[in-house]
């Protein structure tokens, strides 16, 4: 497989990234026995859905420091399109590895996706991922808080994607995904001022502290 022709595909695919998509991410603990193969089939897999009707994204990633975590996070332009493409033959060899080659069940995630922001992102882009669960009745102010900042972000140097989701049927859910140019203008990006009233609300309204252990340091596969 040409991996230059994926990404390709990718960037033309990004083009076209628009609010209210269908939004899934999926998370795979995979053995150690079987983390080739299923680099293998999480890049075919990417490399199909990206040319599938009504696919706007799909991205392979395993976690720094952890390879045998992998990802999956595709965009479509409905449901029904994801739906389809899960009869695919490269679904189906997906799913076939799940059966033998899991850790841990595999998760799925559908997200409302609240906030989008993009640029130009490049092949070596830095990606972050963040998770929040945020206490019971204070979901509205979150969202309200990253509204509120999404100019700023737009002016941040560095910051090529922002995107603010919710889990669907989990209402105290959140997932941010964020990509940047280098892991300098990410350090700068927790230092701005502008982001301080979401930095303070992480750090006195989730469930769980500290909120850094909902990061994931992302790195992608299946491209130059």
């Amino acid at each position: 497989m040409k991996t230059r022709r994926i990404w390709e595909i990718a960037f033309s695919r990004f083009l076209c990234v628009k609010k209210g998509q269908t939004i899934v991410l999926t998370q795979y603990h995979i053995k150690n026995s079987y983390r080739d193969e299923f680099l293998e089939v999480l890049e075919r897999y990417a490399f199909s859905s990206l040319q599938a009707t009504g696919n706007a994204m799909a991205e392979a990633y395993y976690e720094r420091g952890d390879s045998c975590i992998m990802w999956m996070i595709e965009r479509w332009s409905s449901p029904d399109f994801y739906k389809k493409n899960k009869r695919t033959t490269a679904a189906k060899a997906v799913g076939a590895l799940v059966k033998i080659g899991m850790a841990g069940p595999v998760e799925t995630f559908f997200l409302q996706e609240l906030e989008l922001f993009s640029r130009e992102i490049s092949r070596d882009a830095l990606t972050i991922m963040l998770f929040v669960d945020v206490k019971a009745g204070t979901e509205e102010h979150f969202k309200s808080i990253n509204r509120n900042i999404m100019p700023a972000l737009q002016k941040s140097p560095g910051l090529l994607l922002f995107q603010l989701n919710q889990v669907v049927n989990h209402k105290t859910q959140f997932v941010i995904y964020k990509k940047f140019s280098n892991w300098d203008t990410f350090q700068y990006h927790l230092k701005e001022p502008a982001l301080d009233p979401v930095m303070k609300f992480l750090q006195t309204s989730i469930k769980e502290y500290p909120f850094e252990n909902g990061y994931h340091h992302l790195i992608q596969f299946g491209q130059l």
